[in-house]
């Protein structure tokens, strides 16, 4: 049998990397690369028990392989904080990222989906991922944010500089730097609007929340965190939810009764949406730096440690799942880790939700027999999220 290794940056590795993972999760539960000095959890229980895990499994070094450091990151970005600032930080934002919010965005989702289906009814094909699934997350955000109209395209275009992607260094180059540079800019100046203008929007909410600090003083976010904050919360919901709606594109046509069903009887979507992220995670890696020694399967994992905890193995392993292979719209289970767990559990978890689900309903209404044109699909790949680029449709 092949030598055992993993890495994240392999792109060959990354097209199926399930076999693999497999390997690693019974046969090295506590993975050693040495190339590239980090060590990997692979079993679901593993996986859950390090994510509620934060005062050991420590998120402030980058959660990204390519960019962990031995020092803490700058504070400005939550999913880059421990606790007490992240504590602080996501208490504020909740406050803004209320379901009240979520909730009203569910008729302009179906409006935003009619927008960019309906014209490509009877056009015999389109890019599923640049036509659709890439831009309802960002023009859904814009519009719980609170981005005047006018400035919504200009924004949705910058939110894809952001994930540009050059050989070699990933999404850590020039133009995914200067993109977010502008982005957080404007977002401030949005912030500062809504200091003298309040609306109800999240903008407003950011600007507007009020904690109890560390040191028991009432404080607002100053401007430069809310925009920090604004452009996590756009990042993540964006490149997500665009590898959601690929992913359940391709499994659908992959499983035809599946998706008949789906278009006969809508009320199973919600079920779908969590199959879908349980089978294929969008964002199967992330990273964490030891806050103290792990002794686990026998091997001793030292303080100071990067540990890539792997979401997209825990989603197939069988000591959690039945037939963890097979993929079934119709699965009884309590639960997976693609959204993480504990105090780093996604924000928008219930947005994200919602957009998959409305976004394959109103594509199985318009398209339900739809077909893939995988000769010309493009996959994407990055050390942390799997999915499609390009995703040609035949309608």
């Amino acid at each position: 049998m092949a030598e055992l290794y993993w890495d994240p940056f392999d792109e060959v590795i990354d097209v199926n990397p399930y076999p693999l993972w497999k390997r690693m999760r019974d046969e090295e539960p506590v993975y050693r690369n040495d190339k590239f000095d980090f060590y990997v959890l692979s079993r679901h229980a593993d996986i859950d028990a390090a994510h509620v895990n934060a005062d050991t499994y420590s998120s402030a070094h980058g959660t990204i392989l390519e960019i962990m450091t031995p020092e803490p990151m700058p504070p400005g970005f939550m999913i880059f904080t421990d606790a007490p600032a992240h504590h602080l930080l996501r208490s504020l934002v909740s406050r803004a990222f209320t379901p009240r919010r979520i909730a009203a965005l569910e008729e302009h989702i179906r409006v935003l989906c009619a927008e960019m289906l309906d014209p490509q009814i009877g056009a015999g094909g389109f890019d599923y991922i640049s036509d659709f699934a890439a831009q309802l997350p960002s023009k859904v955000i814009s519009q719980l944010i609170g981005v005047d109209p006018a400035d919504r395209e200009e924004v949705r275009r910058t939110i894809d500089l952001t994930f540009h992607i050059e050989e070699g260094v990933g999404m850590v180059n020039e133009t995914s730097h200067a993109a977010t540079i502008k982005l957080r800019t404007y977002f401030a100046g949005l912030i500062e609007d809504r200091r003298r203008s309040p609306r109800d929007d999240m903008i407003t909410g950011l600007a507007e929340a009020e904690v109890t600090d560390g040191n028991g003083e009432r404080r607002r976010l100053t401007t430069p965190e809310a925009a920090s904050v604004t452009n996590e919360i756009v990042s993540a919901g964006t490149e997500t939810v665009a590898r959601l709606l690929g992913w359940a594109c391709v499994l659908l046509e992959a499983h035809p009764d599946q998706r008949a069903e789906l278009a006969a009887d809508p009320s199973l979507l919600s079920n779908a949406v969590e199959e879908t992220l349980r089978y294929e995670a969008p964002s199967p890696v992330q990273g964490r730096m030891l806050k103290n020694d792990v002794e686990l399967h026998g091997t001793t994992i030292p303080t100071g440690a990067k540990v890539l905890l792997l979401t997209g193995s825990a989603g197939r392993d069988g000591r959690k799942y039945t037939d963890p292979d097979r993929y079934d719209i119709h699965r009884k289970f309590d639960g997976h880790v693609a959204f993480g767990r504990g105090a780093h559990f996604c924000l928008g978890a219930a947005l994200a939700r919602m957009e998959g689900r409305i976004g394959i309903e109103e594509t199985l209404r318009r398209f339900p027999n739809y077909q893939v044109d995988h000769d010309s699909a493009v996959r994407l790949h990055t050390s942390t999220v799997r999915g499609y680029e390009h995703l040609p449709l035949v309608v």
